[in-house]
């Protein structure tokens, strides 16, 4: 009986892991506020399009258990944040503060339209990095420097590219 109603619960709980697809909107389906449309050259942009998300959602989710704890931050935006952080050389407070204004930084962690609300407290990029470990860490790194190498023309800077659009 005690098997029949835990049986019971665990089919009737939402999965803890709530996976979709990290291929990427187009760039005309995301929203802005703004008057103007997402400059398809900026360095976010492009580097959205080479990273191999889904194979980096595998590595992510491969740490995080399918039944307990609280539902599973989406792997696109967590691995976005690390990769904003590490790239840029911010704190985890400062990574959400730029996550929070910038538009192509939210285009590039999976959003769908701009939203000025923070995405996540900065606190859970140290639980991120307690729970994924080194080994979680290093396979983002090798998937997204082998991702580069493939590919390395498409973030030179263009002619009419800018910093301004960051």
């Amino acid at each position: 009986m005690v098997h029949e109603k835990a049986e019971f619960h665990h089919k009737t709980r939402a999965p803890m892991i709530r996976y979709r697809s990290q291929k990427q909107l187009t760039l005309s389906g995301f929203e802005t506020p703004f008057q103007t449309d997402l400059d398809e050259k900026n360095r976010w942009i492009r580097l959205s399009e080479l990273l191999p998300w889904d194979e980096l959602s595998k590595s992510y989710y491969s740490r995080l258990s399918v039944t307990l704890g609280r539902p599973a931050k989406d792997a696109r935006m967590v691995i976005a944040a690390v990769i904003i952080k590490h790239k840029l050389s911010l704190s985890d407070e400062e990574t959400v503060q730029q996550l929070r204004e910038n538009p192509y930084l939210q285009y590039f962690a999976g959003m769908t339209c701009f939203s000025p609300a923070k995405p996540f407290v900065p606190s859970l990029l140290v639980e991120i990095r307690k729970r994924m470990g080194d080994s979680v860490f290093e396979q983002f790194h090798q998937a997204i420097l082998g991702c580069l190498e493939a590919k390395p023309t498409k973030l030179k800077p263009t002619a009419s590219s800018s910093e301004s659009n960051t």
